[in-house]
């Protein structure tokens, strides 16, 4: 019997793009064909985001979208997975008529048996709340560009007072360190040049398996691949970031020194009110230490305005807080009020109007800080993967200081031509609020 084809599309963050990589392995090893057009499609599955109310609607707004293919297109089953499908399954299968199958944020593995059932006859199948179910270890990776994500660990035990992802992914759960290792490897062995390391909160990775945390151990054995250039690490909680692992991450020469470390707010109410293990004079103590530790450090951070109960007063503290540390890259989220979450609850809840002013008060604040600093650049040099092709003689890059997506990006002047995935010496010669201007260095 001829196979089908099957078209995944991915919204969200770097771990469903992930997820959506071993979906994929899971069809191919099963003799399934990944197709990117949606109207040749006889499968379309949606890896959705259910994390806040403006993932949610964009999650809803592309199934709906999707569900002309049921029509238009060749599009046999339409198949709902992810956050979403984990979060409102019931909701889903009883209010989109044209969706045929629901699979969970734990049940990734089950994609061949939600279609063979469909095959069968049956319809609205569901298979959800198996979130603790540990990563598919034995399958291969099917994504090779120059930077690729590597989860480290799935779930979070942190319990954050306005986030649903504990309900959604499951408890914290380490890879094996030689599993991470031999995946990393067999990324390099493709052409990766650059690992980005994930998980909901890195900086815990190792503490359920060994008893104690081992993010500085796998730094130092990733480190040792050869053709590896960069090891970028994202979400790590404050908490947990020890002397040991910043050594680790000083010592390490293919360890960036750029860190993504959620702070959430600074003030000590609001800290505690969102169930947040650390405090101001911490969070305050652990960056004086990274600068003073790790020369040229770049601290990415991200704040959450309009918790309930915050005050002028708490919102104020934030504020003069960022313009005194001057963060090199900022992300601001307004809150967003989940249920299932326990700060649902909360009284005092703050008015949209005064949410989205506090945004754009630090918004405002950040582009100023970070024009300032970028100024301060122009004449270093500065080694840049290049990402892509702008025009002529024109290319995007990124130099260390950048994480993909999220932060800024390089112009590179240059009159040879240059690949994807190259690494240049770039030359700043004027800058921008977020991004940099430069010509290579021959």
């Amino acid at each position: 019997m001829k196979k089908m084809n099957v078209s995944i599309i991915t919204l969200g963050c770097s771990k469903n793009e992930i997820d959506s990589e071993l979906m994929m392995g899971v069809l191919k090893d099963n003799n399934y064909l990944i197709t990117n057009s949606l109207k040749e499609a006889d499968i379309i599955v949606i890896n959705t985001c259910g994390f806040i109310k403006a993932a949610k609607e964009e999650s809803i707004e592309t199934i709906w979208e999707i569900t002309r293919y049921k029509t238009e297109g060749r599009c046999k089953y339409l198949i709902i997975a992810g956050c979403l499908a984990e979060r409102y399954s019931k909701e889903l299968l009883e209010e989109i008529d044209e969706i045929d199958g629901i699979i969970g944020t734990g049940n990734i593995k089950d994609i061949v048996d939600i279609i063979n059932e469909l095959e069968k006859g049956k319809n609205k199948i569901k298979l959800t709340q198996n979130i603790n179910e540990n990563y598919l270890e034995e399958i291969e990776r099917q994504n090779f560009r120059p930077t690729e994500y590597v989860k480290i660990s799935e779930g979070c035990n942190n319990f954050c007072t306005y986030c649903i992802i504990p309900k959604l992914r499951g408890k914290h759960r380490s890879r094996k360190m030689e599993d991470i290792v031999s995946e990393v490897e067999f990324l390099v062995d493709n052409g990766v040049k650059e690992i980005i390391l994930i998980g909901q909160n890195t900086t815990d990775y190792g503490i359920d398996l060994y008893g104690d945390y081992k993010l500085n151990e796998l730094l130092d054995n990733l480190n040792n691949i050869e053709r590896l250039k960069w090891i970028r690490l994202l979400y790590l909680y404050p908490d947990n970031i020890s002397t040991k692992l910043i050594s680790s991450i000083k010592n390490n020469d293919k360890v960036v020194k750029y860190l993504d470390i959620p702070l959430q707010h600074v003030n000590n109410h609001i800290l505690k009110k969102m169930n947040r293990k650390t405090s101001k004079k911490d969070i305050k103590n652990l960056l004086t230490l990274l600068r003073s530790e790790i020369p040229n450090i770049i601290l990415r951070t991200t704040f959450i305005v309009g918790f309930p109960g915050e005050s002028d007063d708490n919102f104020n503290e934030l504020y003069e807080f960022i313009e005194n540390i001057k963060f090199d890259k900022l992300g601001i989220f307004i809150y967003s009020r989940e249920e299932g979450t326990l700060a649902n609850s909360f009284k005092n809840q703050i008015d949209e109007e005064t949410k989205e002013y506090r945004k754009d008060m630090i918004m405002k604040l950040q582009q100023s800080i970070s024009y300032s600093l970028n100024k301060k650049k122009i004449g270093n040099t500065y080694e840049t993967i290049v990402e892509d092709i702008y025009e002529d003689g024109l290319y995007l890059g990124r130099t260390y200081m950048d994480s993909p997506d999220i932060d800024g990006i390089v112009y590179i002047k240059s009159k040879i031509p240059l690949k994807k995935g190259q690494f240049v010496h770039v030359l700043i010669t004027d800058s921008l609020e977020y991004d940099l201007i430069g010509e290579i260095v021959e």
